[in-house]
């Protein structure tokens, strides 16, 4: 027994509801899917039935037509000879054609109705299962994300994920540890260095401090006796 009994439940479904309430949601807008082609399938079918019928009977109306006229121009040739027996009967066949005629306009108006809402029905049934397809593409691919999310949440949780990233925790503490000690070395070699080339910088100053205290005194020394002689004259 398929999703949908009728066309109007086909066009009246909700699908959005249907599928909330479905379990396995890819599953139901496939079987909905599969329901609405076939669906559409029979539409086509009674639309082309019904066109056939519609100019079958539209040419019927024409001999039926041309038949009415025929029988009301004999009953009137017929009176015309006096020969009411003859008349009599030509109105009695015309009436029994203008009967069939009655009929068939009947149906014919039937038909043009009955294409109207089959074309009608057709497009409504077009647009929900172009629907239905456009949520079934959104489903496919919200599952398969949900899937690779699932499988990526699997291997996050999985125990040999977990030993995996404490060991490379263990690894990357060591490897600062070794980092730091290299660094505390390279402090120490340079607060030598440092040391070694400010007893540099002292001596070279007080060299050149005695340097100084050299030449001024060289030049206190010379000026000395100048200075005595310009007194005794």
């Amino acid at each position: 027994m398929g999703i949908f009994s009728r066309l109007s439940d086909v066009i009246n479904s909700n699908l959005h509801a249907m599928l909330d309430k479905a379990e396995d949601p890819e599953k139901m807008v496939r079987l909905i899917i599969q329901e609405m082609e076939d669906t559409l399938v029979e539409v086509r079918s009674s639309s082309v039935r019904s066109l056939a019928r519609k100019k079958e009977v539209e040419r019927a109306l024409v001999s039926l037509r041309s038949e009415v006229a025929d029988w009301q121009a004999k009953a009137e040739l017929a009176l015309s000879k006096n020969r009411e027996d003859l008349a009599r009967g030509a109105l009695a066949a015309r009436n029994r054609a203008q009967e069939q005629l009655t009929s068939l306009e009947r149906e014919l108006q039937h038909l043009v109705e009955e294409i109207a809402r089959l074309d009608t029905d057709t497009g409504r049934l077009r647009a929900k299962l172009e629907d239905a397809r456009t949520r079934q593409k959104a489903i496919v691919l919200r599952q398969q994300s949900l899937g690779s999310r699932l499988r990526v949440q699997g291997q996050m949780d999985d125990r040999r994920m977990q030993d995996a990233m404490l060991r490379m925790e263990k690894y990357e503490g060591r490897i600062d540890r070794m980092e730091a000690e290299l660094e505390s070395h390279d402090l120490g070699r340079r607060n030598l260095q440092d040391e070694i080339d400010r007893l540099q910088t002292e001596d070279r100053l007080e060299a050149e401090l005695q340097e100084l205290r050299a030449r001024l005194g060289k030049a206190a020394a010379a000026a000395g006796p100048a200075n005595t002689r310009s007194e005794n004259t």
